[in-house]
């Protein structure tokens, strides 16, 4: 009987592995340049760390566990969750860190796919405008070292929100359903449902204009002053003002439109919601917000902001762009000798990956499809680099390394 073998998943091959570490180099890199550093956390938590979080992670999509002791364990659905608590019990100021990890989580819209990996930030410490602009802009910094055309970062107000409806007084199934409608932009089944309800004219003309209050920040903004209904609206949306003048000054308007009917994640988020697109994907590759309220549920205050992108929605955008990181050659140089020749060969083999390029080495006459930068040949009568088609003779190490720094290591 043959092996029962499922593979589950896709681009699994060296070549796709490659692409993805590239991919993911280039977003460490970014996000270190910004002050960040990397951290990581378990792969297991327990269950009640989640399950006592409130609007965070649907418990039904935790894949759970239960170890030796008896204690119910789940496979990590989330990041931002254990280093809130992590940053809540440090007790530090300010704090700025990121993570490549991947989450776990079923559900049966998406029943073959139980793990993705995510790469994000989180910024913890004083909620500014600055602050949240910076965010922002490492969003779109990495974005655009991407070479993704036509991306866009939508930004709302969890808040702007909050403090509208909270003029309405609407039960919480009233809530869920108003907010669905508006989730999926249903004008017309928005104005049915508010029509039922019994609450001000004046409140139910700004809710059916939540939905529409979308594209350029200045029109938005100038849109929305005409539906404010109370001082904590006015400061809210003087709030994304302001960050949006900063944005600005960043030189990233081109970037950005306002969407204040973006109000996924409700009860998570307490500020600025932000998500980005790109052509060709019809889900946001990246997700984020300010969360000021998590870190009191450890028994801490500690104002937070950050994103993560979706690290497979973003390989997919790159396929479908065509704008896949640069794929370099699979090795620096490739070493060709005769047996005779051996000890010198792999002497410089060895000496050569001491000073940190990648070399492969192969006897004479064997077949390679490997790429390579540069071919080095050991010779019967005679040792040669080749580089770019050119040759050069040498007779001792330190004519070649000389030849090869000639060259160029950032060229190798």
């Amino acid at each position: 009987m043959p092996p029962y073998i499922v593979d589950t998943n896709n681009g699994t091959s060296v070549e796709d592995f490659q692409i993805r570490e590239k991919l993911l180099a280039k977003l460490k890199k970014r996000f270190t340049t910004y002050g960040y550093k990397q951290i990581r956390t378990s792969t297991f938590e327990y269950y009640d760390m989640y399950s006592t979080v409130k609007g965070t992670v649907n418990k039904d999509d935790m894949i759970k566990v239960i170890d030796s002791s008896g204690k119910v364990l789940v496979l990590r659905p989330d990041v931002t969750i254990p280093i809130t608590r992590m940053a809540a019990v440090s007790k530090q100021d300010s704090l700025r860190l990121f993570y490549v990890l991947d989450i776990f989580r079923q559900s049966i819209e998406q029943a073959d796919t139980k793990e993705n990996t995510q790469a994000g930030i989180e910024y913890f410490g004083e909620n500014t405008s600055e602050n949240n602009a910076e965010v922002l802009m490492l969003a779109i910094h990495t974005l655009k070292d991407l070479k993704l055309p036509n991306f866009k970062i939508e930004i709302g107000h969890a808040g702007f929100f909050k403090a509208l409806i909270a003029e309405a007084s609407l039960s919480q199934t009233e809530m869920d359903q108003l907010l669905a409608l508006i989730q999926s932009k249903n004008i017309a089944e928005i104005e049915l449902f508010l029509s039922e309800l019994s609450i001000n004219n004046d409140v139910k003309r700004a809710i059916q204009s939540i939905p529409m209050l979308y594209g350029n920040p200045t029109d938005v903004i100038r849109q929305a002053e005409e539906i404010i209904l109370n001082e904590e609206m006015q400061l809210l949306l003087e709030n994304l003002r302001e960050v949006y003048e900063v944005l600005k000054n960043y030189g990233a308007e081109d970037s950005i439109v306002f969407n204040l009917g973006l109000i996924n994640h409700m009860n998570y988020y307490s500020g600025i919601i932000f998500q980005g697109f790109a052509d060709s994907v019809g889900k946001p590759v990246l997700m984020g917000g300010r969360y000021d309220n998590l870190g009191k549920q450890y028994g801490a205050a500690v104002p937070a902001i950050g994103f993560a992108f979706d690290v497979d929605l973003l390989l997919h955008a790159l396929t479908r762009q065509e704008a896949f990181p640069d794929q370099a050659p699979s090795a620096d140089m490739i070493i060709y000798y005769e047996k005779e020749k051996q000890k010198n060969a792999l002497t410089t083999a060895f000496r050569l990956r001491s000073e940190g390029y990648q070399v492969l080495t192969f006897l004479t006459g064997t077949t390679n499809t490997i790429d390579s930068k540069s071919a080095i040949h050991y010779e019967n009568n005679q040792n040669v680099l080749i580089h770019n088609n050119e040759k050069r003779t040498f007779t001792n190490f330190t004519e070649l390394y000389e030849n090869i720094l000639q060259f160029g290591k950032g060229d190798m």
